[in-house]
């Protein structure tokens, strides 16, 4: 069983800034790629951010500047850095991670998603 938990979701004024946080557990041998996509009401889910193991980084181009990906391999974790924040990044943010499990299965995990909400 492998589980990606996400937490730091919250509302905030714009301008403001929020860390989301997202930890693997379970039993795998290896994580490669780590990222956030987020879903708007009435959207469909794109990409926000990825990261590798590697440390190697691609960004939405409307978080360039903005939003910092980065992980601590040493707990299994993710976490996106959202500063001067708009209203239109108001979203569910979910995580995703390229897994090999226990048994060398290699798939995408995705969390449950946690609520950003940014008032004007």
């Amino acid at each position: 069983q492998v589980q990606l938990v996400e937490s730091g979701g919250g509302l905030v004024q714009a301008g403001g800034s929020l860390r989301l946080s997202c930890a693997a557990s379970g039993r795998f041998r290896s994580i490669n790629v780590m990222g956030w996509y987020r879903q708007a009401p009435g959207n469909s889910r794109e990409l926000v951010a990825t990261i590798t193991s590697g440390g190697s980084t691609n960004y939405e181009d409307s978080v360039k500047g903005r939003f910092t990906i980065s992980r601590d391999n040493a707990k299994n974790t993710v976490y996106l850095q959202m500063n001067s924040l708009k209203p239109e990044d108001t979203a569910v943010y979910s995580c995703n991670a390229d897994i090999t499990n226990w048994f060398y299965s290699t798939r995408y995990y995705w969390g449950q998603g946690t609520q950003v909400a940014v008032s004007s």
